[in-house]
């Protein structure tokens, strides 16, 4: 049975495309809140970096990444590609992905041009199988409210991940009662996205509304109350396809 959710863009007959779209042309008046000068926004930046760096140092499996290939749904204006690059991936060897116009002309213009871009629908890309060490997804599944979709982007995303290699996930576990557009995605759910994959995972990310009232005070208040495991909101995971 799917979820209301489903159900209700099904009556309405809106692709889950289109509806990506609208979420997220909602949300363009609160880009206020991801300012990187908040204290709330880059001390959760910092501890998802930290735990990149021991994703690659720790969980990864690869002795180096500057060969590595490495492909991003939903790149946005290209950060997160731009934070690979400093970790050692070589920009000829990255790809990103955007559905999102906007974002993919802002990626185009801030990222090397050796970097590959791909516009449009992530599910319906042209991809060899096999053909990277990583795919990467940050915050991407829990604005995908059609759990179809998720299913069919889930296994084209394992589809072109080669084995030895896998798929990297960060996004939240919880739903937001304030945000309709979103539906938080459980490592029950992840389970079921990926059934090969093993997977590592670590929670993170003080809950944002707590951050902004905490990190009022002091920035270090982040770390104070991110102690408490049931206050963090998102998992990094990684998901690998053993050869």
């Amino acid at each position: 049975m799917q979820p209301a959710q489903d159900q209700k863009q099904a009556d309405h007959g809106v692709s889950e495309q289109d509806a990506v779209r609208v979420r997220y042309a909602r949300r363009e008046g609160n880009v206020g809140r991801y300012l990187f000068t908040d204290p709330a926004v880059y001390m959760s930046a910092q501890e998802r970096e930290r735990m990149l760096i021991r994703w690659l140092v720790d969980w990864s499996g690869f002795d180096s990444v500057s060969e590595s290939r490495l492909l991003e749904i939903g790149c946005g204006s290209g950060a997160n590609l731009m934070q690979m690059m400093k970790f050692g991936f070589r920009p000829e060897n990255l790809v990103g992905n955007e559905l999102l116009e906007s974002r993919f002309e802002a990626a185009r213009l801030q990222l090397p041009a050796v970097v590959k871009l791909l516009a449009g629908d992530a599910s319906m890309l042209d991809i060899e199988p096999g053909s990277f060490d990583v795919v990467y997804q940050s915050t991407v599944f829990t604005s995908l409210l059609d759990s179809a979709f998720q299913d069919r982007l889930a296994a084209r995303m394992w589809e072109w991940v080669r084995p030895g290699g896998g798929v990297l996930w960060y996004d939240f576990i919880y739903d937001n009662p304030r945000n309709p557009d979103v539906r938080g995605v459980p490592l029950r759910r992840i389970r079921t996205l990926f059934p090969g994959g093993e997977i590592m995972f670590k929670r993170l990310t003080l809950a944002p509304p707590i951050a902004r009232i905490v990190t009022r005070a002091h920035p270090r208040f982040y770390d104070l109350f991110n102690l408490l495991p049931l206050l963090r909101t998102h998992v990094l995971c990684w998901i690998a396809k053993r050869p």
